[in-house]
């Protein structure tokens, strides 16, 4: 198998001892002997057992602190902290993808990563980069991660993958004549997600190239509009419509061996090594007129310190812990992620991933994100089903940047 070192400094084994602030009041910012239970917010199917795991390990260096995982998934984090945090009900420290950090830094729901120079050190660049708002750094990247073209080596062969866009439709189209019942590609067509893909030809950015430039989305610019109407044009080649190429159904059509190619992220690979898959995992094809593969939104998981923790120093101590290598290695094993720190890691996968990450630009974190989702999400599915690509897509800008 394929051994890949991630390009940064390694991380020192051992737990730091770190020292915080909490909104509730009377809460200490010292660790101590006493009692502690730290709660938990993660997602099911792997990153459960990893925070089971890591606080079993955390807990035999640290008996008087208890971990307790709670599940709340990675994409309702953001909205529940603000809810139970509040009321006093929430985590000490919970996962949450890094775009939702304007949103959780303004509304006063996370702490300031404890040590930052040191965990900025440690960490991917990337990953620091990404948890940086304001100057201030935010929270501890447990992972890094994009997405990448997976291919069946049983449907297609390795030399046949596509470089292109354009080679990636006519295959299809022959491979849907010659195969009933599977899909030479499938893909979430109305997940902007992946679709943002299509609109980044001619280093053109989501909210620009600092990804902070809120006076447009730049989802409707010349580069973004020729993008899409390529986009909709594939729907030639899979004759499938939006409703029915959604994450679940194209995960499950990949996973059958029903699926040639599929575009989704590391967090499949252990589902599609347990069904028992030939599979490969390339960088995704290139749009018309370029020759590098297509710019993709690329990610950071991190585990932020609750402000509402009556333990913030004890909590932001095991997030840290959380990052340590061993950690790191644990966490690869049972989930696929992509580490965020200097380990090793051995996976015939993660070349392709890490080809797709030379091309892919952070997602930005400013607050506007909260709107691109649903917004970018509707109008990509009725791009596909045939709309006015042009309208939808000035649409789409207005409801974004509206105030």
């Amino acid at each position: 198998m394929k051994k890949v070192v991630f390009a940064a400094a390694a991380i020192a084994a051992g737990v730091l001892a770190l020292t915080g602030c909490s909104k509730k009041e009377g809460a200490s910012a010292k660790k101590s002997e006493e009692k502690v239970v730290l709660t938990v917010w993660e997602s099911l199917q792997g990153p459960d057992e990893f925070i089971k795991q890591a606080g079993e390990a955390y807990s035999k260096a640290h008996p008087n602190v208890e971990i307790k995982f709670v599940n709340v998934e990675l994409g309702d984090a953001a909205g529940q902290i603000a809810l139970d945090g509040p009321a006093g009900v929430g985590p000490d420290i919970f996962a949450a993808p890094h775009d939702k950090l304007g949103e959780l830094v303004n509304g006063g729901h996370v702490l300031p990563t404890a040590n930052p120079a040191a965990v900025a050190e440690s960490v991917l660049g990337a990953c620091s980069a990404a948890l940086t708002y304001d100057g201030t750094m935010y929270g501890y990247p447990v992972s890094a991660e994009t997405y990448a073209l997976f291919y069946n080596k049983d449907l297609i062969s390795e030399s046949d993958v596509p470089k292109t866009w354009d080679d990636l439709a006519k295959w299809t189209k022959e491979f849907n004549a010659n195969k009933s019942g599977k899909r030479g590609f499938v893909m979430d067509v109305g997940n902007g997600y992946y679709t943002i893909l299509f609109t980044t030809a001619g280093g053109n950015r989501l909210f620009g190239t600092s990804g902070t430039d809120t006076s447009s989305s730049y989802l409707n610019t010349a580069n973004a509009v020729n993008g899409m109407k390529f986009f909709q044009s594939l729907k030639d080649a899979l004759n499938v419509p939006a409703a029915d190429l959604d994450t679940g159904n194209c995960d499950a059509a990949f996973q059958g061996g029903n699926a040639a190619m599929h575009i989704t992220g590391p967090w499949n690979i252990k589902n599609f090594k347990d069904a028992g898959l030939n599979f490969g995992v390339a960088a995704i094809p290139a749009l018309p007129g370029d020759n590098k593969p297509a710019a993709s939104f690329s990610g950071t998981r991190a585990m932020f310190v609750s402000a509402y923790s009556d333990h913030p120093a004890e909590a932001a101590d095991f997030a840290q812990f959380l990052i340590s290598a061993s950690m790191q290695q644990l966490r690869f094993d049972l989930t696929g992620a992509m580490p965020s720190v200097d380990t090793p890691v051995s996976s015939p996968y993660i070349g392709g991933f890490l080809k797709q990450l030379d091309y892919a630009f952070p997602m930005p974190s400013i607050p506007e994100m909260a709107k691109f989702w649903e917004t970018m999400g509707n109008t990509s599915k009725n791009i596909w089903d045939g709309a006015d690509v042009q309208a939808e897509l000035d649409a789409c800008n207005a409801a974004i940047i509206s105030k």
